[in-house]
Order: structure tokens, then C-alpha cells, then sequence
């Protein structure tokens, strides 16, 4: 029924490619004139790197030059006022700041960036739970530094493997010497809680260099770890070089070396959030906000609220205003961005045509999607169904007026084939998730995604 368990990460739904141009592009002021905004999601995006990683496709600019910088943090100031006057009474529950990498602006460019958006926003970013993205190439104590003073609680690094021939055929051409002082640099920083990103699948990786990652990794005893399952996707530098054809016998090392690490991260004390997320049982619950993490640059610094309430943003309910080229914003109906791209010509093709915008054109949402009462409810059921504690039907009755088996007779299926127990990814579901969130995307979704051309 479900086929490959590798189709695609559902990180966000719908996917970008599903979005369009909205003609006439709606005024911001009126988009979120009926929202709630008094526990929002902010989400900062800085679109560059210091290299373009083989598998990523990501919205990032690998070395643009420095006054490219300069131009994106002043373009991103008279954007954030834009916004901010459009929605005057946002208040943040969270915040992170994704890309690309945030880390590859210096040590002042950082402190400038906070400052910028804590002036246009009003946000007080110490106050409230906050992830930022680096790398073991800018994970560098001056930057770090400048994170925990201006309230980042958790920082995450994207090391794929530790051994270089591995993170070399993904790709990645990083030293070992480089992640260990990056890790070192980031424990010795402060008390912001760490996540480690790693990948399975990559070519000539075993089981014991793939153990080899993880207990390596352990030793820094992260709070969460993030397992990403490689991905030969078209437009990337792995895409380029390999064709992404189904490939059983990938799927199946894949499965393996995915199982292996449940495994072997449940006997070091972790618990399982998602296919993709790991947390330290013995960690503190995350700040201000009730049943952990949740995969991805954006949701991986979001969460889900539980049955009881709990306080804070909640990724199945609650809203998101995002700035930057690549940043999404999502109200209830309507989920909206710039352009998308993911080759590098047309990436800065993109954020050229950013920095050229005159600063009205932030009052308005250039491309979308407009979710009606049916894929608002698909969203929810797919943000809750691909966390481990799986939906909550009260919380589904309470949100939507009716019942979430009657709205989706695709969970029964799911129960037939052993994927759901009840209202939750069996073990065997958590394996399949990436096969599971195709499975239930809608057929209108499905069309626009493929549809879209890719650049």
C-alpha cells in the first residue's frame, strides 16, 4: 500500500512546491486580521553558507560575497517593520533562526541581526525558547557567545557523520578535527541544550561506521538527536551525480541502519519524538511548551502541545510569522513565502530579486497556499499523526467540531497494515513515516507539488 519507506521528509505541509502566485497578493494586515497572535512562532532566515552540501536542497547561497550580507540584514530590518506594523499585536511563544546557515555572519553581524528584528518586532527574544542552526565550520566561540547572550536556549549542528570519507561522499567536505572543536566550542559556551543532526545511507556506510557516528555523537551527551535518512534529490550536488531511482536494496540498508539506532539509542537513555527525533530522557522539558520537537529547520525548533494544554506555540494550531527570502509564514488558511528554488542560479536569481523589492512589498503575500476547511484538517492530523504521541481525538473534536476517524477513514487502513495502534505510529509506522505523509497528502496537494517546475 504504501511502497518505498523513503518518498519524502514531511517537514511541512503543504510542501512549498505546492505553492503559487497570489494575484492579488492579499494584504498582510488583512491576512492576519481574524488570526489569534499572542503565542506566534518567529521564524529568521538566513539564506547563505559556506558551502552547499551535496545533499541539500535547501534555499541557501554557498560564499555570497559580504555586501550581499550587509544589503540582506538591511533588507530583512525594513521587512520585519513592514510585518510588524501589518501585525501589531504579535506576541511570540518561540523563535528560531534557520537557512542556510545563521552562523556564517560574523559575530557582529549576528548581534546586528538580533537587534534589528528585536527592534522592528518588539519581540524579547531572552524570553522565550529559541533554536539557531551552525555549523563545525562557524560554531566558533565569538558567535556562540553572541547566541547565548541574546537568549538562544538550544543549538543545532549538522555533523552527518563523524567519519570524513563518509561525510565526504555525502558531500560534505568537513574534517573530524573541525566537529570535535565545534562540539567542544559549543559545550563549553553556555547552557543552551544541543541537537547533533546525522545521516544513514550514505554510500559505503555499515552498520559499524554508522554505530561508529552514533556513539561518538553520544559522548557529547546531546539533548536531542536529529537521524536524517539520505535523500538523492533533483537539483543538488548528489542529484547531479546519481540518478534518484526507486533502489530496494538502498531502502533496505536504510531500514536497517534506522532500526540499529532506535535500538541502540533506547539503551542509551532516549526517547523517541518522531522517524527523525531523539531526546535525552533525562534532559529537561523543553521551556514553555509540552511534548518535544519536531523535525526540520522550522519544526525542529517547534513542538506540539499535549491533551492537558500546556503553554507556549503549537505546531498543529498555532501560527508562524517568518522573515527572509526562504522563510515560510502559516496562519490557518493561508500559508505564504517568496519564491522557491533549490538550483543555484535560481536561488540567486531569488534573492536578488529580494533585495530589490521596494519595502511596500512587504505589506503583501507574494506566493501560497490557501488551505480550506478540509486541508486544515489534513495539516493537523499530519503534524500530530508523525509525532510519536501520535493525535489526540478530543484535541481534534475540540479544534474542528468533529471526529478524526470519520474525516479520515485512511486511519483504519493504517490500523489494518500495523502502521497504527489506535491513534499512534505503531513502531513500524515511525519507520514508514516518510511513506506515510505522502500517503495522506491530498490529491489537490499532490497535483500542485507536481506541477511545480523545478530550478
Amino acid at each position: 500500500m504504501l511502497g518505498s519507506p523513503y518518498q519524502g521528509y514531511l517537514y511541512a505541509y503543504p510542501h512549498k512546491t505546492a505553492y503559487r502566485p497570489l494575484r492579488p497578493r492579499p494584504k498582510l494586515a488583512d491576512v492576519w486580521a481574524a488570526e489569534p497572535t499572542d503565542a506566534l512562532f518567529l521564524y529568521v532566515h538566513v539564506p547563505f553558507c559556506e558551502m552547499r552540501c551535496g545533499f541539500c536542497n535547501l534555499f541557501t547561497r554557498a560564499r555570497p560575497p559580504s555586501d550581499q550580507v550587509t544589503a540582506y540584514l538591511d533588507q530583512l530590518g525594513r521587512q520585519a517593520e513592514r510585518v510588524a506594523a501589518a501585525v501589531p499585536a504579535a506576541t511570540y511563544a518561540r523563535a528560531a533562526i534557520g537557512g542556510g546557515t545563521p552562523t556564517y555572519l560574523t559575530a557582529a553581524e549576528l548581534t546586528r541581526l538580533f537587534d534589528g528584528v528585536e527592534r522592528a518586532t518588539g519581540a524579547d527574544l531572552r524570553a522565550v525558547p529559541m533554536s539557531v542552526e551552525t555549523s563545525p565550520a562557524t560554531a566558533t566561540a565569538d558567535r556562540l557567545a553572541v547566541l547565548l547572550d541574546r537568549g538562544t536556549t538550544r543549538v543545532s549542528i549538522g555533523v552527518q557523520s563523524f567519519l570524513d570519507a563518509e561525510a565526504h561522499a555525502a558531500g560534505r567536505p568537513q574534517h573530524r578535527a573541525e566537529v570535535d572543536l565545534a562540539l567542544d566550542t559549543i559545550r563549553a559556551a553556555g547552557p543552551a541544550e544541543l541537537n547533533i543532526d546525522l545521516i544513514y545511507g550514505i554510500p559505503g556506510q555499515t552498520v559499524d561506521t554508522w554505530t561508529a557516528s552514533l556513539s561518538t555523537a553520544l559522548t557529547w551527551r546531546p539533548e536531542e538527536l536529529y537521524l536524517y535518512p539520505l535523500y538523492v534529490r533533483p537539483m543538488t550536488g548528489l542529484g547531479r551525480r546519481a540518478p534518484g531511482t526507486p533502489d530496494p536494496e538502498w531502502d533496505a540498508q536504510r531500514l536497517g541502519l534506522y532500526r540499529h539506532a532506535v535500538d541502540l539509542l533506547a539503551a542509551a537513555g532516549y526517547e523517541q519524538q518522531s522517524m527523525r527525533a531523539f531526546r535525552r530522557r533525562d534532559a529537561p522539558p523543553v521551556e514553555g511548551v509540552a511534548g518535544g520537537a519536531v523535525g526540520g529547520a522550522v519544526g525542529g525548533a517547534a513542538a506540539g502541545r499535549d491533551s492537558a494544554g500546556g503553554t507556549g506555540y503549537c505546531c498543529q494550531d498555532d501560527g508562524m510569522v517568518g522573515l527572509g527570502c526562504g522563510a515560510r509564514s502559516y496562519t490557518s488558511r493561508l500559508h505564504y513565502s517568496f519564491d522557491y528554488a533549490v538550483s543555484v542560479r535560481q536561488v540567486r536569481g531569488i534573492i536578488e530579486d529580494y533585495l530589490a523589492r521596494p519595502a511596500e512589498d512587504f505589506d503583501v503575500a507574494e506566493v501560497g497556499f490557501v488551505l480550506d476547511g478540509t486541508e486544515q484538517r489534513r495539516r493537523w492530523l499530519l503534524k500530530s499523526l508523525l509525532r510519536a504521541p501520535g493525535v489526540v481525538p478530543a484535541d481534534y473534536l475540540a479544534r474542528f467540531g468533529t471526529d478524526v476517524d470519520d474525516d479520515f477513514p485512511a486511519l483504519r487502513l493504517l490500523r489494518e497494515t500495523g502502521h497504527v495502534d489506535g491513534h499512534r505510529l505503531t513502531a513500524e509506522g515511525l519507520a514508514h513515516s516518510d511513506a506515510i505523509g505522502p500517503w495522506l497528502t491530498s490529491d489537490g496537494v499532490r497535483a500542485a507539488m507536481a506541477g511545480h517546475v523545478p530550478r
